[in-house]
């Protein structure tokens, strides 16, 4: 690296007045300073635009106006980033103070100029902020061919990515992030920190069923999978997704997962 890559991090919201002012806050207490901050809203109707204009002069750019879905407003923040590296931090996540300066110590440590996306651990908290589970390895092609292994939050992507294999398709609604990985496939270069970087709200939209069912239609649009092994492989998901269920509701999925 000849010189500190400028980190633009987009925070897609809708009516999250709530949630959005602590994800604010843990973004401008970043260690590292070298970033430009985006929020795209989708015309929320509550305090949310009240909470955007107390931290403008914090936020290079910000817009508020109907939307098609998270992934249509991920792409508008893509289209006005102009940084090296872009990150997307959802209402009511949070960064750890140290997160982006230990993205940057990595890049510097490793030498490795030609990655396409950097990701990390992530902590899943409940609404009282205490932690629920850990998510987050270490990207391999044939795992994430099966479901997405990596931690989406807080992980650093690098321009040539989007120049490489474009921006998020409006396709999908839940899964639009695992379908973009998997148009660059085997190709994709990815790093690896081992640490948590972010503690991510329990509850997200790709959490349900439905996002089973999108990430089953992405897998065969991507043409690495038979139909006889993606529909294998939609019906197991299902099912350990119902197991889990049931072991998160009933308090014992926590317990094994701590």
């Amino acid at each position: 690296m000849t010189k500190l890559p400028l980190i633009s991090i987009i925070t897609a919201t809708y009516n999250a007045g709530l949630l959005l002012e602590k994800t604010i806050v843990s973004v401008l207490n970043q260690k590292y300073q070298k970033i430009e901050y985006i929020i795209i809203d989708g015309g929320s109707s509550d305090n949310t635009l009240e909470i955007i204009e107390k931290y403008k002069h914090l936020i290079k750019y910000s817009v508020s106006e109907p939307d098609k879905g998270i992934y249509d407003a991920w792409n508008k923040g893509i289209e006005v980033a102009s940084g090296d590296w872009t990150a997307f931090l959802g209402a009511g996540d949070e960064y750890l103070p140290d997160a982006l300066e230990n993205y940057i110590n990595y890049m510097i440590q490793s030498k490795e100029d030609f990655l396409d996306i950097i990701s990390s651990k992530v902590e899943f908290v409940n609404s009282e902020g205490s932690l629920l589970f850990t998510i987050g390895s270490g990207w391999e092609w044939p795992k994430y061919l099966r479901y997405m292994n990596i931690a989406h939050v807080g992980s650093l992507h690098s321009k040539r990515l989007f120049d490489k294999y474009g921006f998020f398709s409006l396709k999908y609604k839940l899964v639009g992030d695992y379908e973009l990985l998997l148009r660059a496939g085997p190709n994709l270069q990815a790093g690896f920190m081992p640490i948590v970087t972010a503690k991510m709200l329990f509850g997200g939209v790709s959490i349900s069923k439905k996002s089973l069912k999108e990430a089953f239609a992405a897998k065969l649009a991507s043409g690495y999978l038979s139909p006889a092994k993606a529909y294998f492989r939609y019906y197991l998901s299902l099912f350990k997704a119902s197991i889990r269920f049931f072991l998160f509701r009933t308090g014992i999925f926590i317990s094994i997962r701590k």
